[in-house]
């Protein structure tokens, strides 16, 4: 073979590998783009579950001259709450007695005015039970313990409430839910587009949330849950 035919052998081979390469360059970019084209779509899921779990501090608090005295009276009125509770259906093990705590109000710098009393003494009865209904009555009842001379109190720290604590049994369904409430939201995209649905992307589960239903009915919880999905749209 002469050097001319080598030369025009070389020329042709050139030019079909440069022909390949260009359709696979092609058909890679088509796939690439073909790829790039997504939705992205958030799917929600709710429910209304009842409370499982209500946490009802009682406080209250006595004051006096003589500390020993005063802590007498919290005694006695500790016993008072408890069978109260008690006598109510609630159990031992429902109920704790918080250590009490001591204020000596003539070490009060802050007050310039004389105090009547040397000392001030706060008790906090614990109401801890899976018995939501019948503690939210009790909680309505509590007009019974004023009428026995007990001033209940509350503060930030002692404030009733209600938690739902068997989230992981609803958990699986309610992802299910959001993930096809999600789906049918692509599937619609995809129609009005007039693509078809692909595979899913990327997909995203958020956090779960449990709040009041409404300020009037603490023990009745909102759960919800929000998941993010991407698809890919074909032809």
């Amino acid at each position: 073979m002469n050097t001319k035919s080598s030369t025009i052998i070389s020329a042709l081979l050139i030019a079909a590998g440069l022909l390949a390469l260009g359709l696979c360059l092609r058909s890679g970019i088509a796939s690439f783009s073909a790829r790039d084209r997504v939705v992205d779509v958030k799917g929600l899921a709710e429910r209304e579950v009842a409370a499982n779990k209500v946490t009802w501090p009682i406080m209250f608090k006595e004051v006096g001259n003589d500390l020993p005295a005063v802590y007498q009276k919290v005694t006695a009125t500790n016993a008072q709450i408890v069978n109260f509770l008690k006598s109510n259906g609630l159990t031992d093990q429902e109920i704790s007695i918080g250590a009490p705590s001591v204020q000596d109000l003539t070490t009060d710098r802050y007050n310039n005015n004389p105090l009547p009393y040397n000392y001030a003494v706060t008790s906090v009865v614990t109401v801890s039970s899976a018995q939501v209904r019948e503690v939210h009555s009790l909680i309505n009842r509590q007009g019974e313990l004023f009428s026995k001379g007990i001033a209940i109190t509350s503060d930030y720290n002692t404030r009733i409430s209600y938690d739902y604590t068997d989230l992981n049994s609803i958990k699986p369904e309610m992802i299910a839910e959001a993930t096809e409430n999600a789906r049918e939201a692509a599937k619609k995209f995809a129609e009005d587009s007039d693509s078809r649905l692909g595979k899913i992307k990327t997909a995203r589960q958020g956090q779960f949330t449990i709040e009041d239903r409404d300020p009037t009915t603490p023990y009745i919880k909102k759960v919800r849950v929000v998941t993010s999905l991407t698809y890919y749209l074909e032809d």
